[in-house]
């Protein structure tokens, strides 16, 4: 069973960046209903990427640390749900 994330200042922060993240997406489009050169736009998709990826990292860690302290589940089935989180990142 997938495990969901209770760390209310964990999920502040990957929301926090999410909305950040939210905030770029706007911007870049309006970069490219201005005209901006590709190079610009690039350049912001690619902070965007980052900001997103960092969330998803986040929210993870998250998870490895209360699935680690909780105690309650099988070290095996925890390593495989994790990495298959950490391939959907790659």
């Amino acid at each position: 069973m997938a495990h969901v994330v209770q760390d209310e200042e964990a999920l502040a922060d990957v929301t926090k960046r999410l909305r950040r993240a939210e905030g770029q997406i706007g911007g870049i489009l309006r970069m490219l209903d201005e005209g901006r050169s590709c190079e610009d736009v690039v350049m912001q998709l690619a902070a965007v990427s980052k900001a997103i990826d960092k969330a998803a990292f986040s929210l993870i860690t998250a998870g490895l640390r209360e699935c680690i302290t909780e105690g309650k589940n099988n070290a095996d089935d925890v390593a495989q749900q994790l990495q298959r989180l950490f391939m959907t990142m790659v």
